[in-house]
């Protein structure tokens, strides 16, 4: 192994399960093993420039994977925007010296990128590197109360403590032996903390192999499911899964599937549970904490708390803590604890807004629109009402007297991730501000239809 390559002698290894021949992910049809991922890790390390931060915008999710793993055993950190959008891709970089962007081969990027190497040749080396515990091997950015993104490092240490837990309630919900290998396919994408963890950081730190590509569509769920063997595990979420079950598309056995994101309603996990013969799994987390907690929707309403994960009700929302955490999070959710260690949502904050399984703020798509130019005032809200996908899009009134609503919305596709593209978008003399120029939520929505 090369000497870039080799630079953590000490800390916790960046693969288990690591017998050379061990199926570690699906790609094109075919199987890859351990050895040809890391002889890819080995030749994606050694092709990356000197620097602290990469910004890891491959798509394939294989490629992600070795990418993710490259970036941090050259002892640098993924920097993982929750949008896209070539700004907030910008953003990041501008805020992080010396960064710069990874994708893979052939793909289009909205940013210059360095392209990830794969296909090593030389798999004989079967040494795993090892990273060092407290080493930040990514940042996720999630927008916070003050509007702007904000990033939440990861230590090595604690994902791969978070991700164990993973591992072991899966196979336990299971019921599989410790050792048995099970395939994931997975609908989210891994720039996402639930599909960071869910199809990146479990076949790192357990028995499962994942496929690369990211199917959206029925068909090419049912597909890519059966391009590998059992036992099977689908990582989903409500709208993805939803969309499967309206669809006819037979599907092949699976062992389970995992939901999070959003909400999961009783009835469509039931639904899913009954068509597809396997227990559905919601998991809850944050950006800020990963998964914490599980619960099987389709039979029970509480949430099960992962050991060593301890919660406390504050005014702001509930303070979190474990003890693979640096230090305790507040979350934006209101939580009603039981003397079992199960507790039940009531809530949260009503600035977060999550759609597609992705998070954004009120505040910080309105600070969006403000910076448009020729925008003098403008706000952004979630709608009460679902279309016809279930989702709840966002609005927004805006002020710009010498704009287009169309225009508007072309130079905001360049600023915020497309999920969160207000629907409508209205422009309008002036917001229904009151005297001490705050607004209601009624005013707005009335202001909408009008």
């Amino acid at each position: 192994m090369s000497a870039v390559v080799e630079r953590a002698a000490s800390g916790l290894p960046l693969l288990r399960f690591a017998r050379a021949d061990r199926i570690f992910a699906w790609r094109g049809g075919g199987a890859l093993t351990v050895a040809q991922f890391l002889a890819d890790v080995r030749a994606a390390a050694s092709a990356l420039p000197a620097g602290r931060h990469a910004v890891n915008l491959c798509e394939d999710r294989y490629a992600f994977l070795v990418a993710f793993c490259a970036i941090a055993v050259r002892g640098q950190t993924n920097l993982l925007p929750s949008s896209r959008a070539p700004k907030a891709i910008e953003e990041v970089l501008a805020g992080h010296a010396g960064s710069y962007a990874v994708a893979e081969t052939g793909r289009a990027s909205p940013v210059p990128c360095i392209a990830i190497p794969l296909g090593a040749v030389d798999a004989s080396d079967a040494a795993v590197p090892r990273i060092d515990d407290e080493q930040i091997v990514a940042i996720g950015f999630t927008s916070g109360s003050t509007g702007h993104p904000k990033p939440n490092p990861k230590p090595w240490s604690s994902v791969h403590a978070s991700s164990t837990l993973n591992v072991q309630t899966l196979h336990e919900a299971l019921g599989l032996a410790a050792e048995t290998l099970v395939h994931v396919v997975a609908t989210v994408p891994p720039q996402h903390m639930y599909g960071l963890e869910l199809s990146v950081l479990l076949p790192l730190v357990g028995p499962y192999a994942v496929h690369g590509g990211r199917p959206l569509f029925p068909a090419d769920v049912a597909a890519a499911l059966a391009e590998v063997p059992e036992p099977r595990l689908l990582v989903t979420t409500p709208i993805h899964l939803q969309a499967l079950l309206r669809d006819p598309a037979a599907l092949p056995p699976l062992a389970a599937i995992t939901s999070a994101t959003a909400p999961l309603s009783r009835e469509l996990a039931a639904e899913a549970e009954q068509r597809c013969g396997a227990p559905v799994i919601e998991l809850f987390g944050s950006t800020e904490t990963c998964v914490i907690a599980h619960r099987r929707p389709a039979r029970e309403t509480a949430w099960h708390l992962y050991p060593g994960v301890a919660l406390r009700p504050q005014p702001d929302g509930t303070l979190v803590d474990a003890p693979y955490f640096s230090q305790p999070v507040v979350l934006q959710d209101v939580v009603e604890l039981m003397p079992d260690r199960t507790f039940r949502l009531r809530g949260r904050n009503a600035d977060l807004v999550e759609i597609a399984g992705k998070r954004a703020s009120l505040a910080d798509l309105t600070r969006r629109l403000l910076a448009l130019p020729g925008v003098v005032d403008a706000v952004a809200l979630q709608l009460d009402e679902v279309d016809g996908c279930g989702i709840r899009r966002i609005a927004a009134l805006v002020v710009a007297p010498e704009r287009t609503e169309s225009a508007l919305q072309d130079d905001l596709r360049l600023a915020i991730d497309p999920v969160f593209l207000p629907r409508p978008l209205r422009r309008v003399p002036k917001l229904p501000r009151n005297e001490t120029g705050k607004l209601s939520r009624a005013a707005v929505l009335e202001a909408l239809k009008s």
